[in-house]
């Protein structure tokens, strides 16, 4: 028997054990809170299992969460992992973690085990999710298991990784989810093994959030740089960029919670009285309804948040480290003209002045496609379905 129909015999709610780790950004964390609240909402009793530094707001209330001990990525780039005092993590603890997590997975019986990124992605924690897909494929009754993607994936360096991949998406995942609009971008696109997974692929579309309330105060050029830790340049230039551009209406500059305090101490030392400068906003999609403009680097969540609320847009992709996910984003909705885009490594206070100023001009002319954004919504219903 399945677990999904020992559920239905049980007369229970389904039981869905989500499984997310955010490294660097809080991208990944945002999706997967999104989601977990969309499958509450829907009638799913989730626990999500989170890894990395903890995000104030996140995952949100209502969820039944289970936070394993923190990680996060060294100086030293994505190989490297970190405890939350900064010291590298050893063997012990990645023991400790492991069993924290298949603890958990027992405690909740799920029908459904989902995970985000892997193994498309998040192979540095692999020390703790090879034992738990172990102890899925243990279980009677087995839960489907799925994994969870955003639209475009990183590409790969190392050869073999993408056959690696394919071999455990077919000999252990019933289902691979992309939040993601097969008419924007397709999983092959990014992805050149995806025609061998191809009858396990389901397209739930964007997972934008529900429609925000205007704000209490409007800003006309609302700034932000994701989770900070990567955004000093961003922000620098567009503080630059406001002293050239004169009055083009008031700014506000979102830091993120994890830009160095030096960096944001210079940054408010060189507002001007129209720019106000916060760490974090909890309403930033409520921000963006009323706003003209949102410059900000191309990160999924951020790029959902612009597209519901149709306001135009100056893009600076992340592509620090080899990174291409965001760059793909940024240039696919360049030349849907839905943004402008500046690249890091020609990022200044005059490309950025001259960036903002083709956007503001082309706001009135901007033909937005119509790209689904409900995906959170539909995941659930794709979840149901494969239930039954």
């Amino acid at each position: 028997m399945t677990a999904h129909a020992a559920a239905n015999d049980a007369g229970r709610a389904p039981r869905v054990f989500f499984y997310v780790q955010h490294l660097l950004g809080i991208g990944h964390l945002a999706r997967a809170s999104r989601i977990a609240r969309a499958l509450g909402e829907n009638g799913f009793e989730v626990t999500l299992v989170t890894g990395g530094m903890p995000v104030d707001g996140f995952p949100g209330p209502g969820i039944n969460h289970v936070a394993l001990p923190s990680i996060a990525v060294g100086d030293g780039g994505f190989a490297a992992l970190v405890d939350a005092n900064g010291n590298v993590v050893d063997e012990a603890f990645k023991a400790d973690r492991r069993d924290r997590l298949l603890t958990a997975y027992h405690a909740c019986q799920p029908d459904v085990v989902i995970l985000e990124a892997f193994p498309f992605g998040r192979r540095q924690v692999r020390f703790e999710l090879l034992p738990l897909i172990d102890a899925i494929e243990k279980s009677e009754p087995r839960p489907l298991l799925m994994t969870s993607l955003r639209d475009i994936l990183q590409e790969r360096a190392k050869p073999g990784r993408d056959e690696e991949t394919i071999d455990l998406v077919v000999r252990h995942f019933d289902r691979v989810l992309v939040h993601g609009d097969p008419a924007f971008v397709r999983l092959e696109d990014t992805f050149p093994l995806a025609n061998q997974i191809a009858d396990r692929v389901l397209y739930t579309g964007l997972v934008g959030a529900a429609p925000a309330d205007p704000p209490a105060k409007r800003y006309d050029i609302v700034v932000s740089a994701g989770g900070g830790a990567v955004g000093a340049g961003l922000v620098e230039a567009a503080l630059q960029a406001s002293r050239r551009l004169g009055d083009i209406g008031r700014w506000l500059i979102i830091t993120g919670p994890n830009m160095p305090q030096a960096d944001f101490e210079r940054f408010a030392a060189q507002s001007a009285e129209n720019v106000e400068l916060v760490r974090f906003r909890t309403d930033f999609r409520s921000l963006l309804t009323t706003a003209r403009l949102s410059i900000s680097q191309a990160g999924y969540n951020t790029v959902c948040d612009i597209l519901q609320a149709g306001c135009a847009s100056v893009l600076v992709p992340f592509a620090s480290g080899g990174e291409t996910e965001q760059t793909a984003r940024a240039q696919r909705l360049e030349r849907l003209g839905q943004a402008v885009v500046v690249m890091e490594e020609a990022l200044s206070a005059e490309t950025m002045a001259s960036a903002i100023s083709r956007a503001l001009s082309a706001e009135a002319e901007k033909n937005v496609p119509v790209l689904q954004l409900d995906g959170a919504n539909r995941t659930a219903e794709m979840l149901r379905d494969l239930l039954k």
